[in-house]
C-alpha cells in the first residue's frame, strides 16, 4: 500500500515543488491579473504569463531547456523531431519559431499593416526627435556593462529601451538567448506601464509653459513651407525607398524593418493587395502572437528566472525606458531654444516604439493642461518613427556585436 501511494505522489506535481516553484506560480498569477483585470498589453501578457505558468509545473515538460542540451558534437542542434520527442512540444515550437528568429519579423509585418506612416511624412522634422529617444538603449548598454553584464547581454538589456518589445526579443534572441525570459517580460510589462511613467518622466522634465504648447497654433503662426500633393503616392514610395536604404547601410536591421514595411506596403496599395493586408493583421498576427507568448513565458523557469541578473533587468529596463522619454523631451527643449517656432516635448516623450499607446498618453496630458490643444497627430509622427529607430539600432547592434 505505502508503495502504491509513494507511486502516487511521485506521479504528482508535489515530489519537485520548492518555494522557488511556489515563487514563479505567484509571479505568473501577477501578470495574468495585470493582463486580465488591468489590461496592460493582455494579448501578449496573458500569452506569456500561461506560458510561465506552464513551464513550473513539475514534471510537466513545458520548459524551455537550455540550448546547450541540445547541442550535439560540432555544435550542431538536434534536429526538431529529436527536440519534441526528448523535451516536449513547448521545445518544439521555441527552438523552430523562436530561436530561429522567425516569428519577431512576422509580427512586425503585421504591426506595418496596421501602421499608418502619413502622420511622420507629413511631419518629417517631428520624426527625428523619435531618433532622439534612442538614447536610453545605449546608455544603458554601457552602464550595465559597469555591473558585469557581457556586451551582449547589455545590449539586450539596453534594447528595451526602445520600447519595443518583438525587438528586444529578436536582439536578444540573436545576442543573449538565455536572457530571453526576463528580457521580454521587462519590455511588456513597461509598454504596458507607459501611462504611468510617461507622465511621470514628462513632470520631472517639463514645466506647465511647455505642457500647454499648441503644435495647431504654432502651425498657423509659421506655416510648414512645402506640403504633400500626392499622399498616397508618397505611402506606396516611401516603404519601398526606406527599405533599399535600409538593407543598403544597415542589412542586419533587414528581417525586422524589411517585413515593417513590406506590411505597410500591401497595406497602403489598397484594394489590390486587400487580402495580404488582412491576412498579414489577421490570422497570421494573431497566430504569431500565441506561439511568442507561450514560448517566451516558457523560458522563465525557476531557476533560471530567479538569479541576481533577471532583477538587473528589471531595474536596468526601467532605466532604460526612463532615459528614452527623457532624451526625446530634451532634444524638444534645445530645438525649442534656437527656433521661433516651439514644439511641445511631449512630442519628444512618444519617440518610443509603443504605438498608438504613447500618443495616446501625451496628448491626453496635453489636454489636461488647455482642452483644446491636440497633439495626437504630431505625438504620432515621432511615436512611427521610434518603431523604425528600434529597429534600426537593434539591427546595428546585431551587426556589431555577432
Amino acid at each position: 500500500m505505502e508503495e502504491i501511494l509513494s507511486k502516487l505522489y511521485n506521479m504528482t506535481a508535489f515530489s519537485g515543488m520548492s518555494w522557488q516553484v511556489v515563487l514563479m506560480w505567484v509571479i505568473a498569477f501577477i501578470l495574468l491579473y495585470l493582463g486580465i483585470k488591468k489590461e496592460y498589453e493582455p494579448l501578449l501578457l496573458v500569452p506569456i504569463a500561461f506560458g510561465l505558468l506552464l513551464a513550473n509545473f513539475p514534471g510537466g515538460g513545458m520548459g524551455i531547456v537550455p540550448a546547450e542540451n541540445i547541442v550535439l558534437e560540432g555544435e550542431r542542434y538536434k534536429n526538431l523531431f529529436e527536440i519534441a520527442n526528448e523535451y516536449g512540444i513547448m521545445n518544439y515550437l521555441y527552438y523552430s519559431l523562436i530561436k530561429t528568429g522567425l516569428l519577431p519579423p512576422v509580427i512586425f509585418m503585421g504591426v506595418g499593416a496596421l501602421t499608418d506612416f502619413g502622420p511622420m511624412l507629413r511631419n518629417l522634422k517631428l520624426s527625428l526627435f523619435g531618433a532622439a529617444a534612442q538614447i536610453g538603449i545605449f546608455t544603458v548598454l554601457i552602464v550595465s556593462l559597469l555591473f558585469g553584464f557581457t556586451l551582449k547581454e547589455a545590449a539586450s538589456l539596453g534594447i528595451i529601451g526602445g520600447a519595443d518589445g518583438p525587438t528586444a526579443i529578436y536582439t536578444t534572441i540573436k545576442l543573449a538567448p538565455h536572457l530571453l525570459g526576463p528580457i521580454a517580460i521587462a519590455a511588456y510589462s513597461y509598454m504596458a506601464l507607459v501611462p504611468v511613467i510617461i507622465p511621470l518622466v514628462a513632470n520631472m522634465f517639463m514645466t506647465k509653459k511647455e505642457f500647454k504648447i499648441n503644435m495647431r497654433e504654432m502651425d498657423k503662426l509659421y506655416p510648414p513651407k512645402y506640403q504633400i500633393k500626392n499622399l498616397r503616392a508618397v505611402k506606396i514610395i516611401f516603404p519601398i525607398v526606406l527599405g533599399s536604404v535600409t538593407a543598403i547601410f544597415v542589412p542586419s536591421a533587414v528581417p525586422l524593418v524589411g517585413m515593417l514595411l513590406f506590411g505597410n506596403l500591401v497595406k497602403e496599395i489598397g484594394a489590390a493587395t486587400l487580402r495580404l493586408s488582412e491576412a498579414a493583421t489577421g490570422a497570421i498576427l494573431n497566430t504569431a502572437t500565441i506561439f511568442l507568448g507561450l514560448t517566451v513565458g516558457a523560458t522563465m523557469t525557476a531557476d533560471v528566472f530567479l538569479s541576481p541578473k533577471t532583477l538587473g533587468i528589471v531595474v536596468g529596463g526601467f532605466i532604460a525606458f526612463a532615459i528614452s522619454i527623457a532624451g526625446g523631451i530634451l532634444a524638444v527643449k534645445i530645438h525649442n531654444i534656437f527656433t521661433k517656432k516651439k514644439i511641445n516635448p511631449l512630442v519628444g516623450a512618444t519617440g518610443l516604439s509603443a504605438v498608438p499607446m504613447a500618443s495616446r498618453v501625451a496628448n491626453e496630458m496635453a489636454l489636461k493642461y488647455d482642452p483644446t490643444n491636440h497633439i495626437l497627430q504630431y505625438c504620432m509622427a515621432s511615436n512611427i518613427s521610434g518603431v523604425i529607430g528600434s529597429a534600426v539600432a537593434a539591427g546595428v547592434l546585431i551587426s556589431m556585436l555577432s
